[in-house]
């Protein structure tokens, strides 16, 4: 569906793009490999944004995909290709500003990888016991990007707590 977005605004010439966002677990689908080639071979002005969470579903990245590096999927079509810290949300806004402006003024597709992390499991039935507590624990300390932006807000003296609670 990105991919044909994409070829309607190439025919419309206008400036918009697509950005397509899907699962670490949808990349291994022939859908997934089809769009791909089909923006890179028709210059379609999509981002593709593969969200790397560690877990199609219950089973890990490195269980389920021979390339765990997902990006580098992207050099196979001949693609602008980069990962992402998605734990980190100015990386993520310099990150998607690049590819954006690759989509529209040079038209081209872009596939990023955000690698991020969920401290749920994938769904309500998802009892995430595929993962240890010390694994969900480490990422909530050491890597939550809310914590990380309000510290560098705090620290910045960008605003106080009382800015941060009224948000």
């Amino acid at each position: 569906i990105a991919a044909g977005m994409g070829y309607t605004i190439r025919l419309r010439g206008s400036e918009q793009c697509v950005v397509c966002f899907f699962g670490d677990g949808a990349i291994n689908e022939g859908a997934f490999h089809e769009a791909l080639n089909v923006a890179s071979l028709w210059d379609l002005p999509v981002v593709f944004v593969v969200e790397n969470n560690m877990y199609g579903m219950g089973t890990s990245v490195e269980r389920a995909s021979a390339v765990t590096a997902l990006h580098e999927r992207g050099a196979a079509y001949n693609m602008a290709h980069l990962p992402c810290d998605g734990m980190d949300i100015l990386k993520v806004r310099d990150t998607f500003a690049d590819a954006f402006a690759r989509a529209r003024k040079e038209k081209k597709p872009t596939f990023v990888e955000v690698n991020t992390y969920r401290y749920r499991g994938h769904s309500m039935s998802d009892p995430a016991k595929y993962r240890t507590k010390e694994e969900v624990d480490k990422f909530r300390n050491e890597r939550d990007p809310i914590e990380h932006i309000r510290k560098r807000l705090l620290d910045g003296k960008i605003i106080d707590e009382a800015g941060l609670k009224a948000i």
